[in-house]
């Protein structure tokens, strides 16, 4: 179906259309590597700006959340 996308995760569906709002960081860059994220359903969406029609990874808002506070935790810090 045109402008609909789906994305799987842990066996349940999220349908995101043609309305869905994706945000990006402030802090991204003019080179386009970034991700973008939605919220849809109690599911958070994410998308690589570059390829927005390609598959998207689907994660629930307790796992979004866990992956936001180990980010903040510097966790992930190179």
């Amino acid at each position: 179906m045109l402008g609909i996308n789906m994305a799987r995760e842990h066996g349940s569906m999220a349908v995101e259309s043609h309305h869905t709002r994706w945000r990006k960081s402030s802090y991204s860059n003019a080179g386009g590597e970034c991700v973008e994220v939605a919220s849809l359903s109690g599911t958070r969406l994410v998308r690589d700006s570059k390829q927005a029609n390609a598959d998207r990874l689907a994660f629930s808002s307790t796992a979004w959340n866990a992956f936001l506070g180990a980010v903040k935790a510097g966790e992930f810090d190179v």
